[in-house]
């Protein structure tokens, strides 16, 4: 019996991490990049690192996962420091925010993999990504970082169903990029913003909530939910007390988007501005 069209991919990918010897693994703790780094372990075992870089935009919640993710997985962890808010080509959220993020990663990432031997700097950008507007892949590009995902051609689909196969407990784990995709472009980006914004999410989070954004324009919260999410929410959370809640954090309105949550939606704004 032949191997399934995922199984061919997954050996595929093992084989890219054998040609590899040694790896060093951006590891923001999403289900993209534990995958690479689940798998590069499996190949690699020590030869393999997983470094997570921590900044403002990173919510401690989720800095927490990736390490837990890593000791489950038993690869090397570390983390390092970026510093991508002193940059104010970054700090402006300009629509090529991302390039400055992902540039100051790797800019930290590969002195690093040179240093310790590592020929190889890999990322967890997967097939989809190259579809979408994500100007942070250029900036990895063009310091040499390489997508195992993405060359051998696996899905954010497909990286759920090789996950779970693998046994990762965070298969079904939602989307979390960084907090700074929470502003509308052209919105200063400041520390005590990515703070609020970070709690914000975090308090509805507790509240049993798992896929959610709250985005931030001004002094304004507003809250995206799967739409077949938002009338439950509206008929059983307390709602006087969330919207004193937000406001103890520094948001003055509180509201709810009634189309719902769909990633990306802040860059419409572009396809507008195309279309014009």
């Amino acid at each position: 019996m032949g191997l399934t069209k995922l199984e061919q991919k997954l050996e595929q990918l093992r084989a890219l991490f054998a040609e590899m010897d040694r790896a060093l693994i951006a590891y923001s703790g999403g289900i993209d990049s534990t995958l690479v780094a689940k798998v590069a372990w499996d190949v690699l075992g020590d030869r393999a690192l997983a470094v997570t870089a921590v900044s403002p935009s990173l919510l401690p919640e989720d800095l927490q996962e990736a390490c837990i993710q890593a000791q489950e997985i038993g690869i090397a962890h570390e983390l390092v420091e970026t510093h991508e808010l002193e940059n104010p080509n970054y700090a402006a959220n300009p629509i090529n925010r991302c390039y400055f993020c992902k540039s100051e990663l790797h800019d930290t990432l590969k002195p690093l993999a040179l240093e310790r031997g590592y020929p190889y700097v890999v990322d967890g950008v997967n097939a989809d990504d190259l579809t979408d507007y994500r100007p942070g892949i250029q900036a990895a590009k063009e310091r040499g970082a390489r997508s195992p995902l993405a060359e051998v051609g696996i899905s954010k689909l497909e990286v759920r169903e090789i996950a779970k196969h693998l046994g990762l407990s965070c298969w079904d784990k939602p989307a979390q990029p960084c907090l700074s995709s929470r502003f509308p472009y052209g919105e200063t980006i400041t520390i005590a913003k990515l703070q609020r914004v970070g709690r914000a999410e975090a308090y509805l989070r507790k509240l049993g909530l798992k896929t959610l954004r709250v985005r931030s324009e001004g002094d304004t919260a507003r809250i995206e939910l799967p739409p077949e999410q938002i009338k439950e929410f509206v008929l059983t959370i307390d709602l006087p007390q969330l919207v004193a809640q937000f406001q103890a954090l520094g948001f003055l309105y509180v509201t709810l988007d009634l189309e719902g949550f769909r990633s990306g939606k802040l860059n419409q704004v572009l396809q507008m501005a195309n279309a014009g």
